[in-house]
């Protein structure tokens, strides 16, 4: 993972209106409001349109939860996007991946998969290098897969694609509670 330098400040909550403050408040790990929320509460409106998205993605769409996370794993490692992939490291594991998955996630599809898990991987991998799912990922996940979650498949990455360019970009740090931190700041 690459690391980048912060180029968008925390922004100081005590100068969000009380609706925006508790809107970033709702974002906290151990007491914390976490990094992301920090920076992306610089712009509240965009925070509010994108925290309904991303919150639908996170947490009310149709894929199993270890699948999200394959994905959301695939494509941040792909993007070489530190605080997307310890975030989701740690969600991931509480997901149900283990340590040796996550290890393998960054590795690719051909790192000992079932078919299944393969074709997640594919499918990250595909929309990151052509912008399309392929022929043979799209069959393989829609062997088993409704079309709403083939959709939803198409979004996760999205999403996590756009989530990762943005982290990169505006170089948010990883939260003290996440390893990377002590390498990051030591």
């Amino acid at each position: 993972m690459t690391a980048r330098k912060q180029r968008i400040p925390f922004r100081d909550f005590s100068t969000l209106s009380a609706e925006d403050r508790e809107m970033g408040e709702r974002n906290k790990v151990n007491g914390e409001v976490v990094n992301i929320f920090r920076v992306l509460m610089q712009n509240p409106k965009l925070a509010r349109s994108w925290s309904r998205f991303a919150g639908y993605i996170l947490g009310g769409q149709s894929l199993p939860a270890r699948d999200r996370e394959i994905l959301i794993l695939r494509i941040g490692w792909l993007n070489q996007a530190p605080y997307e992939w310890e975030q989701h490291v740690r969600i991931g594991k509480s997901a149900g991946l283990t340590d040796d998955e996550i290890d393998r996630i960054s590795k690719g599809p051909k790192a000992g998969w079932d078919k299944h898990e393969a074709a997640l991987i594919q499918a990250a991998d595909d929309l990151y290098e052509n912008s399309v799912v392929s022929d043979e990922t799209w069959k393989q996940l829609f062997g088993r897969y409704s079309i709403e979650q083939m959709m939803d498949v198409v979004f996760t990455i999205g999403q996590y694609n756009l989530v990762s360019w943005a982290l990169n970009s505006f170089g948010v740090p990883l939260d003290d509670y996440l390893p990377g931190a002590q390498k990051q700041n030591p």
